[in-house]
């Protein structure tokens, strides 16, 4: 299967230069906890977590209306093409230790897959292969 099958289309974006202030009302307005950091032309220049804000921002006494996105982002970021297997993506995913990958064709962001995205796709084909197994084998009661 391939990973654009279970990535997020909608992806939440902030710009280089916005103000961990303003990045946490985005995370908060949008229901996430994380983001996708953009600069001007809107090419992908790294991801900002909601543990970045704290540990990177907050805990090293930077003010949330003075610091911005670039001065905290991730930018050991990947990205995986959007016809790339799942299998491959997971795998790829727990060798970099992260949980967040964009979704990238060519040069433009289509989407994102997370780690709970790849938990409930697991989830689903769990599901599946119970129903094979029950199918197959009488109940015991």
């Amino acid at each position: 299967m391939a990973i654009e099958d279970i990535a997020h289309r909608d992806v939440v974006t902030v710009d280089l230069e916005a103000t961990l202030t303003d990045v946490a009302h985005v995370m908060r307005d949008e229901r996430v906890g994380s983001v996708v950091v953009v600069d001007g032309k809107g090419t992908v220049a790294g991801l900002l977590t909601d543990r970045d804000l704290v540990v990177s921002g907050l805990a090293e006494g930077r003010h949330p209306d003075e610091c911005i996105a670039n001065d905290i982002l991730s930018t050991n970021v990947f990205s995986v093409d959007p016809d790339d297997d799942v299998a491959d993506v997971a795998r790829r995913m727990r060798e970099e230790g992260v949980r967040r990958v964009p979704v990238m064709r060519d040069r433009d962001l289509v989407g994102i897959v997370t780690l709970d995205d790849l938990l409930v796709h697991l989830g689903e084909e769990f599901d599946s292969l119970v129903s094979v197994i029950e199918g197959e084998f009488p109940h015991r009661d």
